[in-house]
């Protein structure tokens, strides 16, 4: 198919589109640069040509350079065989001009394809009037191949009004020829196989638009696809960083609070509280930095500390307790060897529990129990209600059913295909949480 026109030049006058179509074939268009090879087309040089100051054999420039030789020889020949049975015979400069106007223009079409038709529109009249008396008709074999070829790279490389512009100065040439010979029927003929050419041209160039543009929008839409990944990741870490700062907060907000009166004006005591404090605020701003350090970094580069895992649970256990919560661990089954994802969520749901605990059940007794089967890992956090007021237990259940915190747990085992349930449980709160643990490989 051809392409459409363009809404600029539907908009010109038909004289002025004319004008420009000529003006551009003969001087002012421009080829468009050459299609990239495959690798068919263009094979890497062999080792043992190293040498050679090219990596790779053009095999579509090797052909036309072929091709112009086998033309240039044969006309040559040919003109040097019948000049002897003419009345008049043609001199040397005269055979070797009339065989490079057959071969120079398709050497020079795969660089310059434009140039090369240009050279072309001037040659082959001139080829053809000087070698007349040889021809039966001034369409040879070499002239027509030639021309062809020159004029389908003009309609796959230049752009539309410059590929008319060529056709109507081709078919100009062909009228013109036709009323210097004084042959009728040759500018149909010529007209026919240039109309031939160009179509070709313009399908061959029509279709390699439409794969560039096809290809652009495919990466636009990679890039679009990544770009919606990243922002996903970055929500994502996101909840990471409320998973871990929200529990060091939560714990260094109560020991701010209970530290002046555990101490009860006790320098040592005071003195302790606060190293606490400080320890805590130091761990938090370390998990801060390094969550901030992702988000921040353009190259997506990652802090390279371990992440904690159930073996970090008495760490956890005992930050809790300092915090107020009365926590007792139970864990059954071999907890070892587990996948580091399902070690790292199993850790932040109960990191998340206990921190809801401290924030909206504080001083309460909380059990942890986990237990992994032969495929699963369970896990179930419960709180007694603490020292909240009788009359709170449905609003902290709903506070906590809305925070972020949840909703992190739901994901993380909605990622690894879980189930989770959260809610009021008797006087307190309970989180269960199943994890599947695949098999090692």
């Amino acid at each position: 198919m051809i392409p459409p026109a363009a809404p600029r030049d539907r908009a010109r006058s038909p004289v002025t589109w004319l004008a420009r179509a000529l003006a551009g074939a003969a001087w002012s268009g421009r080829a468009d640069p050459a299609h990239s090879r495959s690798r068919r087309l263009a094979p890497r040089v062999p080792g043992f040509l190293g040498l050679l100051p090219f990596r790779t054999i053009d095999l579509v420039l090797l052909a036309d350079l072929v091709l112009a030789f086998v033309l240039y020889s044969a006309v040559q020949s040919m003109l040097q065989t019948d000049t002897t049975r003419l009345p008049t015979p043609l001199g040397w400069g005269e055979i070797q001009f009339a065989a490079a106007c057959s071969a120079l223009p398709l050497a020079l079409r795969d660089r310059w394809p434009l140039g090369a038709w240009r050279l072309a529109a001037v040659l082959v009249p001139a080829g053809i009037l000087t070698r007349l008396q040889t021809l039966e008709t001034p369409y040879s074999a070499d002239t027509v191949i030639m021309y062809l070829l020159v004029l389908y790279a003009v309609a796959v490389r230049c752009e539309r009004h410059v590929t008319i512009g060529a056709w109507l100065v081709s078919a100009a040439g062909a009228w013109w020829l036709e009323v210097q010979i004084d042959q009728s029927g040759l500018t149909a003929i010529g007209v026919g196989l240039m109309t031939a050419a160009v179509l070709l041209g313009y399908n061959v160039r029509a279709r390699r638009t439409a794969v560039r543009l096809l290809a652009e929008e495919e990466r636009r839409s990679e890039q679009a696809l990544a770009g919606q990944a990243v922002l996903e990741e970055r929500a994502r870490i996101a909840r990471e960083l409320h998973d871990i700062v929200a529990h060091h907060m939560s714990v260094i907000a109560i020991q701010a609070e209970a530290v002046p009166l555990r101490a009860r004006g006790e320098a040592r005591l005071l003195e302790e509280g606060l190293a606490e404090i400080r320890t805590l605020s130091l761990a938090a701003m370390t998990e801060m930095r390094r969550v901030l350090g992702v988000l921040r970094d353009a190259d997506g580069a990652r802090d390279t500390a371990p992440q904690p895992g159930l073996g970090h649970l008495e760490e956890l256990a005992a930050t809790a307790r300092s915090a107020g919560l009365a926590v007792t661990l139970k864990l059954g089954g071999d907890l070892t060897g587990l996948p580091a994802a399902v070690s790292l969520s199993a850790y932040r749901i109960v990191q998340e529990s206990l921190s809801n605990a401290m924030r909206h059940a504080p001083g309460s007794a909380v059990a942890v129990r986990i237990t992994r089967t032969a495929d699963e890992l369970h896990l179930h956090v419960a709180d007694d209600g603490g020292r909240r007021p009788p009359a709170e237990p449905g609003r902290a259940g709903a506070s906590r059913h809305a925070g972020h915190g949840l909703l992190g747990m739901r994901e993380r085992v909605s990622m690894l295909g879980g189930r989770l349930w959260a809610g009021p449980a008797g006087t307190g709160f309970a989180v269960t949480a199943v994890l599947p643990v695949p098999d090692a490989p």
